[in-house]
């Protein structure tokens, strides 16, 4: 077993799971990882056969299926469904003959009187795939227009602002002034989107967590201690719709 692979380990009675497998030059012992999706990784060191990465799983059997039984099931983007947007709960709606300007493959916002909703007009099995897009393009606009608000704040310019489905982290900032975040943040309340583009932005004075980053972030006047704990409690979350 050479690069990466995978295995698959069975866990409880009616459970397989794959586990990715990859070798790290740098690590000196096994490390079994599982993420907020439930993707599982083994890194093995250099020089560990496959008889030993599997007894090792083995071994681990009872700590991942305590783990995976708290890692929240997956809500696929469907009629009937719900999803946060903003924070705010919308029902998911297909309309099949479009939005009122006869607009086939679009996405908008309704509010009638039982609560908000996300129209997606066209055939029905695109509209995961627009809901998808829509969200993105959402999350892009959000996130690029709250940047540069809180990099002028800060007298800095900033370079591109994009948005990606990243896994560990919700936001980062490159050297280049580059800023990037993970598009699930247009599911999660304003004042959480605040905080994290406040965050980034503040890496564009300082690229580290000293004292004087906090405090710039805390000039910026956002929420910091209510966002971080709302991300610890539901951010996870986050990553199980679509």
């Amino acid at each position: 077993m050479s690069g990466a692979g995978a295995m698959q380990l069975s866990v409880g009675r009616d459970r397989t799971v794959s586990v990715t497998v990859r070798r790290s030059a740098r690590a000196q012992r096994l490390i079994l990882r599982l993420d907020q999706t439930g993707k599982v990784t083994l890194v093995l060191p250099p020089g560990v056969r496959e008889a030993e990465a599997q007894a090792f799983l083995k071994a681990h059997t009872g700590w991942l299926e305590s783990r995976l039984a708290k890692v929240p099931e997956k809500l696929a983007f469907a009629p009937g469904a719900s999803v946060p947007y903003r924070g705010v709960e919308h029902r998911i709606r297909h309309r099949a003959t479009g939005d009122r300007m006869g607009r086939r493959g679009v996405v908008w916002l309704e509010t009638p009187a039982d609560g908000p909703e996300l129209h997606i007009a066209g055939p029905e099995e695109h509209l995961p795939r627009r809901l998808t897009d829509w969200l993105k393009a959402e999350a892009r606009r959000e996130l690029a227009a709250r940047s540069r608000l809180y990099a002028a704040r800060l007298g800095r310019p900033i370079g591109r602002v994009t948005v990606r489905d990243t896994r560990s982290r919700w936001g980062s900032c490159s050297s280049k002034g580059d800023l990037s975040f993970c598009w699930r943040l247009i599911l999660a309340p304003d004042f959480v989107i605040d905080y994290v583009v406040a965050h980034e932005a503040a890496h564009l004075v300082e690229m580290n967590h000293s004292v004087r980053f906090w405090r710039l972030v805390d000039q910026l006047q956002v929420d910091r201690q209510r966002a971080q704990r709302w991300l610890k409690a539901h951010g996870p979350r986050l990553h199980r719709y679509g």
